[in-house]
């Protein structure tokens, strides 16, 4: 009887989203008794429109190309689903002789891939389901950290020790850059690794996991410009007062989709109204997740390790369950890939622990530098400033 395998891509892509769909359909060619390779063709809608795109027809050099794309190359979406998407969804599998499905996304995807898995096994289906992880935020639960991650927070790091060098040249103003990441600050604290010995990095972090409290901050600038006139803050998008409330209120909300206030522009009017002090804000967006040239080797190799995993952990057999990893060292950095049950990751949201936070609330400590280093892959340009 026929067999053949699914790819599905949910909520934002990543820079190594494409790496881990290179891993997945090239361990799925090795499997004789696959028909099909499938992808689903912008993400659960399409699985459930039956619009599937014949993967093993693409040729290899082709396939390769995705390790240096961006996006997703099969398209994802961020839909609604309800428990009738899921039995419409397993009647296109049933339709198809889907037997092996494996899902590539963050949080709210692992919470598709755990549905889909139940729903499959409440119809007594031999449908195996695995989760592939995916997210820039690196928000997933139990993983150390997720493919997509390493290579914003390169994006970012990279990006701030410019600003930092550009403001050092030029140092007239205070400089707010909004970074990515909702509810979790690692990303925004990934802009830490643009500080070196070389002195060129951000004066200020204000993470999502602390209180935001506009009066401090203002005396934070206030105090640094005793000693300096151009100073480099990174504030993430989802700051929230002692209240809870975002700082700046959200232009549109549908369930999890945020689309965030901007931030970085509140903050710099803040020191322009309340210091009279030029200030000017910047907010790289989605550059932070579509950046090749700034992709990390490390996290591209991962992301492409998960969806040969998840591939090979299906045809033997395995269901609802997730790729994770696990540091066994971090100098030298060594990772050993595991799986985690899909209960274990549904909207379960990781944000930064306490100890990677400074006392203030306004950096991040030597231990946070320690853990994000090896992801961020080989290291930043080093610069230079005789001002």
């Amino acid at each position: 009887m026929e067999e053949n395998i699914l790819i599905v891509h949910g909520g934002g892509p990543t820079a190594v989203i494409n790496a881990s769909l290179y891993g997945a359909i090239t361990e799925a060619k090795k499997y004789s008794q696959l028909d099909h390779i499938y992808a689903a063709k912008n993400g659960t809608g399409g699985l459930m429109r039956e619009e599937l795109i014949e993967m093993e027809k693409v040729p290899e050099e082709k396939l390769e190309l995705l390790l240096q794309t961006p996006g997703s190359a099969i398209g994802t979406s961020r839909d609604q689903l309800e428990q009738p998407e899921y039995e419409k969804m397993v009647e296109v599998l049933k339709k198809k002789n889907i037997k092996y499905v494996l899902f590539n996304g963050g949080n709210g995807t692992m919470d598709t891939c755990g549905k889909l898995y139940k729903t499959c096994q409440a119809q007594g289906l031999d449908i195996k389901v695995m989760g592939i992880p995916k997210t820039m935020d690196n928000d997933i639960a139990i993983t150390d950290h997720s493919p997509g991650f390493g290579s914003a927070a390169r994006y970012l790091a990279q990006s701030v020790k410019e600003v930092c060098a550009d403001v050092k040249g030029l140092p007239i103003h205070v400089v707010v850059i909004e970074a990515s990441g909702r509810n979790a600050g690692w990303i925004t604290a990934a802009s830490a690794m643009a500080m070196d010995e070389d002195g060129v990095g951000p004066d200020l972090i204000y993470l999502p996991e602390r209180p935001f409290d506009e009066e401090q901050y203002i005396q934070d600038i206030k105090k640094l410009l005793e000693k300096k006139s151009g100073i480099v803050v990174v504030a993430s998008e989802g700051l929230k007062d002692k209240e809870g409330k975002p700082i700046v209120e959200p232009i549109f909300e549908i369930g999890r989709a945020t689309y965030f206030g901007d931030v970085s522009a509140h903050l710099a009017n803040l020191v322009i109204k309340k210091l009279g002090y030029k200030a000017r804000s910047e907010k790289p967006g989605l550059l932070g997740r579509a950046s090749i040239p700034l992709q990390s080797k490390v996290d591209r190799e991962e992301a492409e390790l998960a969806g040969r995993m998840a591939c090979e952990a299906v045809m033997r057999g395995e269901s609802g369950k997730m790729v994770a990893f696990q540091r066994v060292s971090t100098e030298p950095y060594v990772m050993e890939p595991f799986f985690v049950d899909i209960d274990e990751v549904m909207m379960y949201e990781r944000t930064i622990p306490d100890e990677y936070i400074n006392e203030e609330g306004n950096g991040v400590t030597e231990a946070f530098k320690e853990w994000c280093r090896p992801l961020i892959g080989e290291e930043l340009p080093k610069m230079i400033s005789f001002n």
